[in-house]
């Protein structure tokens, strides 16, 4: 039986007990009060059993959840961690990513300068082949049209990057007609 259960009981018995006149002492039932009593006695070895099991319910919860939050805390601390380990990686990689980038950006100009710079000499080299070769060309053409006027065409020196020109000679060129070989 509960234990408040039997308290209100037993204040329900002072109450409905006879007052005695002229003092503050009420009569009551002895062998209802006594039974009462006995109840008490009873239930209260029990209510405290019960108290001390909610008790110990208690600090087990208490443990557990203190146990879980533990686990909680050093989970999200090695996630922390983690994360922060990771973040450092991330930040080594995207560093050595721009180094990268940027030495083959600087190596890529140096080759760029090279490659114009290796046309540029190309070029110029053609160039002083070519301004050669059209005085070759001009001293040609102006020997053929002095020759063809004088009908000589004298040799002369040729750079030795070229072969030397053809010379022309004069020859005669007759008909010849059936008339004569008779």
């Amino acid at each position: 039986m509960d234990i408040q259960h039997l308290v209100d009981r037993l204040e329900d018995l002072i109450d409905e007990g006879r007052h005695m006149p002229f003092s503050k002492f009420t009569m009551i039932d002895e062998e209802r009060a006594l039974e009462l009593i006995d109840q008490m006695r009873i239930s209260i070895p029990e209510e405290i059993e019960k108290a001390a099991r909610v008790l110990s319910q208690r600090d087990r919860i208490l443990a557990q959840a203190n146990e879980e939050a533990a686990r909680i805390i050093q989970a999200a601390r090695e996630q922390g961690i983690q994360m922060l380990d990771r973040e450092a990686t991330v930040q080594a990689a995207q560093s050595r990513a721009g180094n990268v980038i940027e030495l083959a950006r600087q190596e890529a100009e140096v080759i760029t300068r090279e490659a114009d710079q290796y046309v540029l000499d190309t070029l110029s080299r053609l160039e002083n082949q070519l301004s050669k070769a059209l005085g070759v060309v001009r001293n040609g053409i102006n020997e053929v049209n002095t020759a063809g006027a004088t009908g000589v065409v004298e040799p002369q020196t040729m750079p030795t990057s070229f072969p030397a020109p053809v010379i022309r000679q004069s020859v005669e060129v007759g008909e010849s007609r059936k008339d004569d070989k008779k």
